[in-house]
């Protein structure tokens, strides 16, 4: 089972194939509407225009698991991100990203890259965890997504190469998306 196996569903709930984008360097980011992180959507979109015309892909998939920080329809989601944040990249029909309930892409992309750590400077890195312990303390357990817009960099070839977390910000990983491009 490779990254170009799985099928995932727009927002409009129609079916599309991760094979379309055979050839692509691939962002693959879970998202949030009223998270502390919902600003990274400004650099996302800063990536996606740099890099768009060189091959570069974002795939944006909305999640409510943290804390319910996107409660939205997938109209209501796409609205925002449009509006707030002229996202143009493309944004998929809300689901999980954690647990068993997670969509078979995100077990997969977990299984291909665990988690290593936040960055430790990062000013929000200390409230993050501090509220994880407190609230969510599972989520700090194994490998799984722990927050909104974590990250994972898909080569070309399919290859989930890295994930960041969501303390990495997306201005940080554009040397790593040029490597691929």
């Amino acid at each position: 089972m490779g990254i170009y196996d799985f099928v995932v569903k727009t927002s409009k709930g129609e079916e599309k194939s991760l094979a379309d984008y055979k050839g692509k360097v691939l962002l693959i980011v879970n998202t949030a509407s009223k998270c502390g992180f919902t600003p990274q959507f400004k650099e996302l979109q800063d990536l996606y225009m740099k890099y768009k015309d060189k091959g570069l892909e974002i795939l944006g998939f909305p999640c409510n698991q943290f804390a319910e920080q996107d409660p939205g329809t997938n109209e209501e989601v796409q609205q925002f991100c449009r509006l707030n944040y002229g996202v143009t990249f493309q944004i998929f029909e809300k689901g999980d990203v954690r647990d068993e309930t997670a969509q078979p892409l995100f077990k997969y992309l977990v299984s291909q890259k665990g988690f290593e750590g936040f960055d430790a400077n990062h000013p929000i890195t200390e409230k993050l965890v501090a509220a994880l312990k407190e609230n969510f303390p599972h989520f700090l357990e194994g490998d799984d997504i722990k927050w909104n817009f974590t990250k994972f960099l898909v080569d070309r070839e399919g290859n989930v190469v890295a994930r960041f977390e969501p303390t990495t910000v997306p201005s940080a990983i554009a040397a790593d998306i040029e490597k691929l491009l």
